[in-house]
């Protein structure tokens, strides 16, 4: 079921985006600021973005999803979809300690250097 929410700018609007076609992945609500346009509307964290200002996302990718809100200038209309699994919200989660930085691209050794 969807629903649709029109937030009254300008911007910033409050609210972050993950996925898009280029992720293989649904265009969908990641974060709410508190106290900003996005929280004092229906957004959810998780929702689906199914259209932005009357425009499908199906397929589009993040950075066009990204520049089309950022050229809404005073309204932004939103089609969202409730999503089907709620992302648990954590505040009490310990930080991840990693014993060694990774870089991707770099090649990390375990063992000690030979002299």
């Amino acid at each position: 079921m969807s629903y649709s929410v029109t937030l009254t700018g300008p911007g910033p609007w409050g609210f972050r985006l993950q996925g898009g076609k280029d992720f293989n992945m649904p265009l969908t609500i990641s974060r709410i600021t508190p106290g900003s346009k996005a929280a004092q509307s229906q957004l959810s964290q998780g929702d689906l973005v199914v259209a932005i200002d009357g425009v499908n996302t199906d397929t589009m990718t993040h950075l066009e999803a990204q520049n089309k809100i950022k050229s809404a200038s005073y309204n932004l209309s939103l089609t969202l979809q409730k999503s089907k699994r709620p992302i648990p919200i954590s505040t009490t989660a310990p930080p991840v300690q990693s014993p060694l930085p990774v870089i991707p691209h770099q090649k990390v050794s375990l063992t000690p250097p030979y002299m």
